[in-house]
């Protein structure tokens, strides 16, 4: 076993470290950017090569047994280790070229990043990017990305941001919908409206109550949390919604309502870990981004 221990793959204790947050043989495989049965054979190759029992089989997914449960953290701190070598290596790096990854929002990534990315592929083709769109936050100490757009300002230590401004919000609904309901003289005639509203989320409901409304659920005739299904619900013409304020009004078959509604603005926020923040190729892309996006905001 201790040979087997000396040969042992630095990717096969991140496959059961991530099984072993995850829960899931799928999902492991989808952080991990490699097929199911990859991550599987992985597992049964590091039990094997340990000569332990890991993980119990269980109907929805896999559980730790106590063999692998006082392994993990071991297996984190060599995790740790080769994230701080991994940031180590990325800061000394020189080169104006090779690949950025990105994340942002979906909503962002759909209707801010392709402009900016394509004036930037152009004056830097020696650079690649990858982008994120995700609703989730990225680990950015973990290099699950170099770069976050982010409507937050991170409080991971290490983690540099710059706070580009606020986007304001507006009250939109088609044209089509307008035309077929009447447009609202008033606020005091939107609730005679259909309104789109969040499903789990509850940002709207509490923006509401803080106006000193008594908001419900069930005051919204169709919801999502989805920020760019909510937006195309609104075009479609399901009732009023909020959007950002720039991108509705640059959208021909919707209308604003009631800009007289006082409404809260979105803070929007560059972060990046500030061991790569430096790279040549990073700090380009920083740059890029925050010129992009400083002409979106107030």
């Amino acid at each position: 076993m201790d040979g087997a221990l000396a040969k042992l793959d630095w990717s096969l204790v991140q496959t059961f470290l991530t099984v072993a947050d995850t829960g899931s043989l799928s999902e492991a495989a989808r952080k991990l950017a490699i097929s199911q049965p990859t991550a599987g054979r992985q597992i049964r190759q590091i039990e094997t090569t340990l000569e332990l029992e890991l993980f119990q089989r269980q109907p929805r997914g896999l559980s730790l047994t106590d063999a692998g449960a006082a392994l993990v953290p071991h297996a984190r701190r060599m995790a740790e280790g080769m994230q701080g070598f991994s940031l180590a290596a990325a800061g000394r790096s020189q080169k104006l070229s090779g690949p950025v990854r990105i994340t942002a929002s979906v909503f962002t990534a759909q209707h801010y990043l392709p402009v900016i990315l394509a004036k930037l592929r152009e004056e830097e083709p020696d650079i690649t990017i990858d982008l994120v769109p995700t609703d989730r936050s990225e680990n950015l100490l973990y290099r699950e990305a170099d770069i976050a757009v982010r409507m937050y300002r991170s409080e991971q230590l290490d983690i540099v941001t710059r706070h580009l401004g606020e986007l304001s919000l507006g009250l939109f609904a088609a044209k089509t919908y307008l035309d077929r309901r009447g447009r609202p003289a008033g606020f005091h005639e939107f609730f005679d409206h259909d309104l789109v509203g969040y499903d789990q989320s509850d940002l709207i409901l509490r923006g509401l109550r803080e106006m000193g409304m008594d908001a419900q659920r069930e005051w919204f005739a169709t919801r999502t949390d989805h920020h760019s299904v909510y937006w195309e619900m609104v075009r479609a013409g399901c009732g009023i919604g909020v959007a950002q304020l720039r991108v509705g009004l640059a959208e021909p078959v919707v209308e604003r309502v009631l800009p007289e509604v006082p409404l809260p603005t979105l803070p929007l926020w560059l972060a990046a870990h500030e061991a790569v923040r430096q790279t040549p190729r990073i700090r380009r892309v920083w740059d890029a981004l925050a010129e992009g996006l400083l002409a979106q905001v107030d």
